[in-house]
């Protein structure tokens, strides 16, 4: 009836149902086309996440209906993945959902902590507060990510100049000298530097191929629930790596605690919702420990004490949250602490790879030169013999 062009998707026996429904709430429908199953929903990053509620929060805080602010963002975003799921919520909406249903709705293209906090904020009347609260959260995820990882580009960008590197040396360089050294009595060096030359030459694409396979396999199998757990215990067993994956991991699990907390939602199911954010398999199945301990009448300080993987100090802190009264800001606190705590461990961490992929590096580079050194040598002492006589 406005004159605008919308899409969406909304579920209906047929065409003819469709445009019925359609004409409810006052549009027309001009074309049609069943959902294919099969289609993966889109996952939004923070980034992304950030910019929805940052927007929200604007526009919610200065007047603005809900639905028309949906209106606004479908109409700014010039994504097309996400202008799809604002026309999608905008329909949800308009037949009498509430945000965060529509949100839920929406497969995994939002996150449970923030359909979670927008229903809380639903409830209060303050959903602008909360929506520019977690635009602040994801923000800062975001920031942190970015910041882990160019820490480990550099390191990368070594790992993958060491593969080109000795990959032109044995296919390229080595065969070189196979004439060169026909007929000679080679020292070990060099027939262990030529056989794998002769390997990655003559059967190179099956070594590809088998990495390929084995890392699919690798992969798959730690997708599955038990080996995931196993190997997420053990990542936070590897010496300085542990150390700084339990420290992002406490800082991930406070902050969002925090948030959940401060919206006034039950301690146990922020702990359920903060539980799915930790990111590691193992720290997330020791929590059923944790809400038993909850039930039985034992204080939160006391109850995540035995959680194996998350630091020392966060028991500490919580206890004194519990008695001061301000559990939320303790929490905040000791994860912008960690976020401090994990960007320097970071660092330090890439400081001690860097010179060790080097070494590795002028170690490979060196034992070639030395398999290759080393029958030149024995032929020149050969002729320097055979000259004297």
């Amino acid at each position: 009836m406005a004159g605008r062009k919308t899409g969406g998707r909304i579920e209906a026996a047929n065409p003819e149902q469709l445009a019925a429904t359609l004409r409810g709430y006052d549009l027309f429908l001009t074309d049609s086309h069943e959902h294919k199953s099969f289609e993966l929903p889109t996952k939004l990053t923070a980034v992304e996440i950030a910019d929805f509620c940052r927007q929200l929060a604007a526009m919610l805080g200065s007047g603005i209906t809900l639905i028309r602010a949906m209106m606004i963002l479908a109409e700014r975003d010039n994504k097309p993945h996400i202008k799809k799921i604002y026309d999608e919520i905008i329909l949800d909406l308009q037949r009498g959902s509430t945000l965060s249903e529509a949100m839920a709705l929406r497969g995994r293209a939002f996150p449970e902590l923030l359909i979670s906090m927008i229903r809380a904020g639903e409830q209060t009347g303050r959903m602008d507060v909360t929506a520019q609260k977690m635009a602040e959260n994801y923000d800062k995820e975001h920031r942190l990510k970015q910041k882990l990882r160019n820490a480990t580009t550099y390191p990368m960008i070594l790992v993958v100049l060491i593969i080109g590197v000795v990959l032109v040396i044995f296919t390229f360089v080595i065969p070189q000298f196979t004439t060169m050294f026909e007929n000679m009595v080679l020292p070990l060096p060099t027939r262990i530097v030529m056989g794998i030359s002769d390997f990655l030459i003559a059967d190179g694409i099956y070594l590809f191929i088998g990495i390929l396979i084995a890392v699919a396999s690798l992969v798959y199998v730690f997708r599955q629930p038990v080996p995931r757990r196993v190997l997420d215990r053990t990542k936070l067993k590897i010496p300085k790596v542990g150390k700084l994956l339990g420290t992002i991991y406490t800082a991930r699990f406070a902050r969002t605690l925090a948030s959940l907390y401060v919206s006034g939602i039950p301690m146990i199911q922020a702990l359920t919702i903060a539980r799915d954010t930790i990111g590691n398999k193992h720290i997330e199945a020791e929590f059923a420990g944790v809400l038993d301990a909850l039930g039985n009448g034992r204080t939160l300080s006391q109850a995540i004490a035995g959680v194996d993987g998350f630091e020392p100090k966060l028991k500490s802190t919580i206890l004194i949250g519990e008695e001061s009264g301000r559990l939320e800001y303790m929490l905040e606190s000791v994860a912008d602490q960690y976020d401090y705590d994990s960007e320097m461990a970071s660092q330090r961490m890439v400081s001690m790879i860097e010179p060790i992929l080097i070494v590795v590096m002028a170690g490979i580079v060196g034992m070639v030169i030395i398999s290759v050194l080393l029958p030149i040598y024995q032929l020149y002492s050969e002729v320097g013999t055979q000259g004297g006589i």
